[in-house]
């Protein structure tokens, strides 16, 4: 089977600085990858150049067997690849029900609509005419990945889900999971809580100062392996 997303050598770069270096990654169809990786590691910065957030040489990334690096990002959330970024970035001026909907701008057809949302987090049906930032940060959360979830994507990119969330809170979201892949929906998930990234992926791939320290089967990587990629020591 060949992958659905790939990246061959891939590096980045803020100015001068370089920020990845000579990224090698591959995402099959239906898995649920996760990276992880110390703060400053390189994981966000990743996310960002596959979703044209940070522009990188065409060749570096292959999208559904096409090179795509450095489309623009409107580009690539309509051919079916959507992020729900760190920090959640809602729309402070707008209704949870209008953040939502936003995520519907791709018309892409499929199974995700604001009824589907709405059961998968019952909470935002019931705060739907609310400002967005008024509510929890969990339940921020949960507009962050309905929003994304709106562009009915192939592939959903999901960067620090846990941040700043309470241990409740990141269960509820987790919880979510089986759901969001319960038709075929590939996944990748940046996450610093290494026992979560190993509990919910199939793979695992973790970075360290801008490269891949290391790569394998969630279940078979053994703490002490995991431990030398993440710190080093």
């Amino acid at each position: 089977m060949d992958p659905i997303l790939r990246t061959q050598s891939l590096e980045a770069f803020y100015g001068d600085a370089q920020a990845l270096f000579g990224i090698d990654f591959e995402l099959f169809a239906e898995e649920l990858v996760a990276i992880i990786g110390a703060n400053g590691a390189g994981k966000s910065t990743f996310l960002k150049c596959l979703t044209g957030l940070i522009k990188v040489p065409r060749r570096a990334i292959h999208w559904k067997g096409q090179a795509m690096g450095g489309l623009p990002t409107g580009d690539i959330v309509k051919s079916g690849l959507t992020m729900v970024p760190e920090g959640r970035r809602l729309f402070p001026s707008l209704t949870v029900e209008e953040n939502l909907m936003m995520g519907a701008n791709a018309q892409r057809k499929g199974a995700w609509n604001l009824a589907r949302i709405y059961k998968l987090f019952p909470i935002l049906k019931e705060k739907r005419a609310l400002p967005s930032t008024s509510l929890s940060g969990g339940q921020q959360q949960m507009i962050a990945i309905g929003r994304a979830l709106m562009s009915n994507p192939d592939v959903l990119l999901c960067d620090e889900l846990s941040l700043g969330l309470a241990p409740i809170v990141i269960k509820e979201i987790y919880s979510a999971m089986p759901e969001i892949t319960s038709e075929g929906m590939t996944v990748v998930i940046v996450e610093q809580d290494v026992a979560m990234a190993k509990l919910v992926s199939k793979r695992l791939y973790c970075f360290q100062e801008g490269r891949v320290s290391l790569q394998g089967d969630s279940h078979n990587l053994t703490n002490q392996e995991i431990s030398h990629a993440y710190f080093g020591v």
